[in-house]
């Protein structure tokens, strides 16, 4: 037998007899005894393997837990420093090999003992740093050991870390996070400190003791003495070392992504670490001569750009898929792919943007802020850069204006509503996306000066992703062509870049006197309104003229010389006052800059009577419509104007708005076009502007109708006037007209938007208020400069407004229920009889009185039209009052034959030319009584009431041409040829009415008031109450021929509950070129949304894009929470039908002979996953425009839910094929989730939305928990779930990361627990990795498991 082998043998008999002793005895004397054992191996210098030996057994027969974190602390405090010499280097190292003693707590112990007395015992800390190398890599035992929350909790008190870093959670894994940041942070004090280098880090003095406190006691010239050359050499190898660790711990695949850990969670920590590691970067000597890690690759290691956690795929179609999107291939393959192109990745924006322009809604919400978030959110999702985003917005605004180029006449928003769209929103909403942008990135690099030129390089970066999508966006000559009536303003913006370019210099004034003959022809294009909107907006320079083939002419175009000075903008502001041909001037021309805008206000405010009046005139013309660079100035201006304030030597005793009658009927009438009203909608102001009409409404509408004053035109302006104008623009803000229908159709869902009601928009308004001064984002920050103060922050409430209050409940009375109340000789009733003596007075005196009996009143009084005209001297309230008792005796009258009809279409165009205020409880008294059916049908034979038989067959022809794209049978008129066409009386009365206006100017005003009514109520009719309409309206102006019969069109879908699903799948084929269909067989926006339509294009009356279609008619679905399962149908129908024919059948056949066709490299993959998001793109626009975010939130928490948990059978269940389709059903999903989630909650919490997001997401994530549980049983497909658990998950962690830490943390552990369990691990530690300070500890576990 060998030596050591008996040396062995006997060591291990002392052992055990030294074991059965200690295990009768105490702990205390236990830990001397295990000293004497060490001090004992110690002189003997043992083997440490014998010693590990003998220790190992006598801790075991102690029943003490290993490793033991008493012995660290014992054979830590043995070395330092009294037995600081090899024999026990190796005692430890072997201890912690052999894990008796926790390598953790070990290293943790040392550092605090060995790094301060570095260069007293070099020696020492070069045995620490190997140590370091050999054990910090790998603590699975430990957090799977028994001791595992006893070790943390030393360690904590070691290191003082819960004091130092301040964390809230101090759980065993969050720990373990500070542990190792600690570890690399006091390396690289050290290192600094080593290098005299410590001095300038912002923060001079460390957080850990990077030099003994007792060295000064020993005194310096000792430690002098002692040192050799020797130990200076092994310092600086020793730094070189610790620096090359540090590198370690960034490369390696554990501590890499635990240091992420602290990155994410501990900000403020990791920022000041981040510029000392910038400092050791910048200057240290050791990291320059070392051969293993340069100050680049150190700084790349740390970069905040560098991936951490990736996810890894394990089945081969998921690696299939990641790939495909990790090459970022679903974007560069789009172009290649059949029927798709680039372009239709921006698919949302540009239904978002075409939804705007429907009339019937007006929002209480800015588009800007929409715009931003939706922009920000198909960015992150999609994965695209900024420049390619930029340019997707740009073109998806150009395509909106391309398609309203020629427009079909109509009172609906056109031209100047898109081009708003287009120069001003977009605008806005791109500086909303930098300035965000770069506040995020700016906050996240510091404010330290040491950051200042990061900063600059934050803001260039993402101006020149702007600079380089508008240069690009120059090839795109189709889109850049300008409407006709933007030659002008294009050719003069074409006209300041060269005049730029060529050196000429000439005052603001020199384009405003030049010609549409002086310019150059034909030269500008949209690009260059894009440009002079940016340049605007601070987004550009004047270097953007310069750019190649921006100016292709000279300045020798332009004439050296024009007229003498003309009226304009820059004479106003050199003083010049206003004259009539000036004022025609500032009327008909946009104000340039804010400036000039200012002083308009300026004006209106301080100037005399007749000043205040042009001002308003100016500010309500073109600069309102066309003054894109300064359009949001204008809308606050102008509805700040509206609430004058108090004069100070004002003492009347009415209000004092009564002596600003004409001032505010011009702003007045000056914003009621279509158009205006949009604008107003599109900025957000829509509240705010409430809010200024209704003190307006209630002071004229209390007043007689005297009148108020003479203009200098002679017009006389009475309080009638003014109330009925600010009274019918405030009821376009509400969707006054709708709520007739939905009380009538019990137990449905009212559709979107009819919550605005005067008081939702006057809780909006005073909620932007409040906020406006408590943030420097939001509504109005881009909107109030600075100079002009915001509108008082007060609240107003609908009990502000008494008046208005009673006649908002008499209209939702009457809406609900049959008049009743009307008693003879109230004041009421006077009124009622006054009324309708003025209306009917060229009846004879001997007719049978009109007043309704039933209601209790007796006959008429019998009044002349003179004494019913004085008698009607009364405020406009008290009309209003009594206008649906009128209009019930006059309705009655004509059904029993006592009044004709063409008598009463006579009697109401009198009562609307008197108080054209009344048009509106005309509209809702006729739409309520339509509802009761109570009233026989009108025959419209042309006799009694106007026919529509001239071109009703035409109408039908059209509406058939209109829908043939969609699928949608038509329903026939051939019944109504052979008998009169009916309509309900109440409705042939009211359209009868309408047909009486002559269409001017003014007339186009009330008809914006009564037509949104009259449209909404035949189309609830029976049809084809619609078309007759439109006939009889195209027989008066033919001009509004395509509107009229695009609007009856609409009709159809409010009858057939399955044509709005057909319309619904007539999208999605269209979109994705599914179908054969020559108008969208290529597929995308274009299939989607069309170019235009109307029969001035070449062959008359062309199909309506179905999107066009669909956007027009969603608001009037009556269920609407039904749309959810209807989309998520088609949405996996669609898919079913990518996987099936994705490709071009030629393709096709040659993919079959392949796995999973994949033989064509990734090319038929990355086309079906291209089509399948487009799918999931488009069904997400659609729930979200359908229902905002109530449906969104009903669609992930309710209907997403059921769907896995339902059964849906499949025809080719285990195929290939539906392997396929089951997978890309899955992604599709997913991609369909988070997109509804972006659009209505925001990737971040800028959104206030986002406020509802953590209780809806918890509760999906809870359903996707409870199912990977086993605690649900699924009814889907297998491979759909398998696909869409990683697939949401992944979406999240990559696109919207902000979402993660809302989720409750147990959550968040159960999902990554079972993606764990699919072998998703890195998806798992990635879930964790986001999830915020309270679950880093998991994922930190979870990340030294994986190994």
């Amino acid at each position: 037998m060998k030596s050591s082998e008996i040396l062995t043998l006997k060591g291990m008999t002392v052992v055990s007899v030294q074991a059965c002793q200690l295990s009768q005895s105490t702990q205390p004397g236990l830990w001397d005894s295990v000293l004497e054992l060490t001090k004992s191996a110690q002189e003997r210098n043992s083997d440490p393997l014998l010693w590990a030996v003998q220790l190992s057994s006598i801790l075991n027969s102690a029943g003490t837990s290993l490793p033991s974190p008493e012995l660290a602390h014992l054979l830590v405090s043995h070395i330092c420093w009294a037995n600081n010499v090899p024999i026990t280097w190796k005692f430890l190292e072997k201890a912690v090999s052999g894990r008796i003693a926790p390598p953790m707590l070990v290293l943790a112990l040392l550092s605090s003992r060995v790094i301060p007395n570095r260069r007293l015992y070099p020696a020492a800390y070069r045995l620490y740093m190997e140590l370091l190398k050999r054990h910090t890599f790998s603590f699975t035992s430990e957090i799977n050991g028994p001791n595992y929350q006893k070790i943390m909790k030393s360690i904590d008190d070691v290191l003082h870390l819960s004091q130092i870093f301040g964390l809230q959670v101090c759980e065993p894994g969050a720990l373990v996070v500070e542990f190792i940041f600690s570890i690399v942070w006091q390396l690289l004090d050290a290192s600094l400190d080593d290098e005299g280098l410590l001095e300038l880090a912002p923060e001079k003095k460390s957080k850990w003791p990077t030099r003994s406190q007792d060295m000064d006691i020993d005194g310096q010239d000792s430690f002098n003495e002692k040192r050799t050359d020797r130990q200076e050499g092994l310092c600086k190898v020793n730094t070189v070392m610790a620096i090359e660790i540090i590198g370690d711990f960034f490369q390696n695949k554990v501590t890499s992504k635990i240091l992420y850990l602290a990155r994410r969670n501990m900000f403020s920590h990791w920022g000041s670490f981040i510029q000392r590691l910038r400092v050791l970067a910048a200057n240290s000597t050791a990291l320059r001569n070392s051969k293993h890690i340069s100050p680049d690759a150190l700084l790349q290691l740390t970069s905040d750009a560098r991936i951490v956690l990736t996810r890894e795929c394990k089945t081969s179609l998921q690696k299939q898929f990641h790939a495909v999107v990790a090459s970022g291939s679903l974007i560069s393959s789009a172009g290649q792919c059949h029927g798709v192109s680039w372009s239709a990745l921006w698919l949302p924006i540009d239904m978002f943007l075409e939804d705007t322009m429907d009339d019937s809604q007006v929002v209480a919400t800015s588009a800007v802020e929409t715009l931003t978030g939706l922009v920000k959110a198909l960015q992150a999702v999609n994965g695209t850069s900024w420049h390619n985003t930029f340019l997707g917005v740009w073109i998806a605004a150009l395509r909106l204006v391309q398609r309203e180029r020629d427009p079909s006449e109509g009172p609906v928003p056109r031209l100047d509503t898109c081009l708003c769209m287009l120069l001003s929103i977009t605008p806005l909403a791109i500086v909303n996306i930098i300035e965000e942008e770069e506040s995020t990135l700016i906050d996240e690099a510091g404010r330290s000066p040491t950051n200042l030129r990061k900063e600059k390089q934050i803001s260039v970066k993402h101006r020149k992703d702007l600079i380089s999508s508008l240069q690009l966006l120059g090839d795109y000559e189709g889109l850049l062509t300008v409407p006709q009536s933007l030659s002008l303003v294009a050719n003069q913006a074409v006209a300041k870049a060269m005049m730029f370019v060529s050196g000429v210099t000439s005052g603001s004034g020199y384009l405003d006197c030049m010609s549409m003959n002086d310019l150059p022809m034909n030269s500008g294009n949209m690009r260059h309104l894009i440009v002079e909107a940016c340049i605007a907006r601070n987004l550009l320079d004047t270097s953007a003229y310069l750019w190649p083939g921006y100016v292709n002419g000279r300045s020798n175009q332009l004439p050296r010389s024009v007229p003498g000075p003309m009226p304009g903008w820059s004479s106003l502001m050199k003083g010049s006052p206003l004259t009539p041909p000036m004022i025609n001037v500032l009327v008909s021309t946009p104000a340039s800059s804010l400036a000039e805008i200012e002083k308009i206000y300026e004006i209106a405010v301080n100037g005399s009577d007749d000043e205040k009046i042009s001002a308003a005139a100016i500010l309500c013309g073109a600069s309102l419509v066309r003054g894109w660079n300064i359009q949001e100035h204008t809308v606050f201006f102008i509805t700040k104007l509206l609430s004058p304030p108090v004069p100070a030597d004002y003492s009347g005793t009415d209000s004092h708005l009564i002596g600003y009658a004409p001032f505010l009927n011009v702003l007045l009438v000056g914003i009621s076009s279509v158009d205006c009203v949009q604008i107003y909608s599109l900025h957000g102001l829509v509240p705010q502007l409430a809010g200024a009409l209704m003190p307006i409404c209630e002071v004229f509408g209390s007043c007689a109708p005297k009148v108020s004053c003479t203009l200098t035109t002679g017009e006389e302006i009475s309080s009638h006037q003014v109330f009925s104008n600010a009274f019918n623009l405030l009821l376009r803000l509400w969707r006054f007209n709708h709520p007739p229908l939905e009380h009538v159709m019990g137990g449905d869902i009212p559709p979107v938007g009819s919550q605005l009601t005067p008081e939702y928009l006057l809780l909006v308004r005073n909620s932007q208020l409040a906020n406006s001064g408590n943030t420097t984002k939001g509504p109005f920050k881009y909107r109030r400069p600075s100079r002009i103060s915001s509108p008082s922050p007060e609240p107003i409430f609908m009990d502000s407004f008494p008046k208005l209050k009673l006649w908002y409940r008499q209209h939702q009375a009457c809406i609900a229920s049959a008049l009743s109340g009307l008693v003879h000789g109230t004041p009421v009733h006077q009124v009622v009889d006054a009324v309708l003596n003025m209306m009917f007075r060229k009846m004879g005196r001997g007719g049978q009185p009109l007043t309704p009996t039933a209601s209790g009143s007796s006959n008429s009084s019998g009044s002349g039209p003179e004494d019913a005209s004085l008698r009607l001297k009364l405020p406009a309230w008290d009309i209003l009052e009594a206008i649906p008792f009128v209009l019930d005796a006059a309705l009655t009258a004509c059904a029993h034959g006592r009044l004709s009809p063409r008598e009463l279409a006579t009697g109401l165009k009198d009562l609307s030319d008197f108080l054209p205020a009344s048009l509106a409880t005309i509209a809702s008294y006729f739409s309520a009584e339509v509802t009761r059916g109570i009233w026989k049908p009108a025959f419209m034979n042309g006799t009694d009431w106007p026919s529509p038989a001239a071109n009703l067959s035409m109408v039908e022809q059209q509406i058939k041409k209109v829908l043939a794209a969609t699928g949608v049978d038509v329903p026939s008129l051939a019944a109504v040829g052979s008998s009169p066409a009916t309509l309900p009386l109440p409705l042939a009365a009211l359209v009868s009415l309408t047909i009486t206006y002559k269409l001017d100017r003014a007339t186009e005003r009330l008809l914006t008031v009564v037509g949104p009514a009259l449209n909404s109520l035949a189309a609830g009719c029976p049809w084809p109450c619609m078309p007759i309409i439109a006939s009889l309206w195209a027989q008066k102006v033919k001009r509004w021929a395509d509107y009229l019969i695009f609007s009856a069109s609409r009709t159809v879908f409010h009858h057939k509950s399955d044509a709005v699903v057909q319309l619904l799948k007539s999208c999605f084929t269209s979109t994705l070129g599914l179908n054969s269909s020559p108008v969208s067989s290529n597929g995308g926006v274009g299939a989607l949304l069309g170019h235009g339509f109307g029969s001035h294009y070449s062959g008359g009356m062309s199909p309506v894009a179905p999107g066009i279609l669909y956007l027009r008619v969603h608001r009037d679905v009556r269920d609407v929470m039904f749309m959810t399962e209807v989309v998520l149908s088609l949405l996996m129908q669609s898919v079913r039908d990518i996987a099936s024919c994705g490709l071009p059948k030629e393709r096709l056949e040659k993919l079959k002979k392949t796995k999973y066709g994949m033989r064509y490299g990734q090319v038929s993959l990355a086309a079906a996953m291209t089509r399948v998001k487009l799918a999931a793109s488009l069904g997400a626009s659609i729930v979200w425009i359908s229902g905002g975010l109530t449906l969104v939130q009903s669609l992930i928490k309710e209907t997403l839910p059921s769907w896995f948990i339902s059964v849906h059978g499949s025809e080719h269940e285990g195929t290939e094929s539906e392997e396929m389709a089951a997978m890309l059903g899955g992604y599709a999903l997913a991609y369909f989730a988070v997109l509804c989630g972006t659009f209505a909650w925001g990737v971040d919490l800028m959104s206030p939305a986002s406020k509802r997001r953590p209780k809806v997401l918890g509760a999906h994530l809870e359903f996707l928990a409870n199912a990977l549980d086993g605690k649900i049983s699924l009814g889907c497909v297998w491979g759909t779930w398998r696909a869409y658990v990683p697939a949401l998950v992944t979406l999240m962690v990559g696109c919207t990361p902000a979402w993660i830490p809302e989720v409750d943390v147990e959550v968040l552990k159960r999902v990554s627990k079972g993606l764990r369990q699919w072998n998703e691990e890195e998806l798992a530690i990635a879930l964790l990795g986001l999830g915020g300070i309270h679950a880093m500890g998991a994922a930190a576990e979870v990340i030294v498991e994986r190994g």
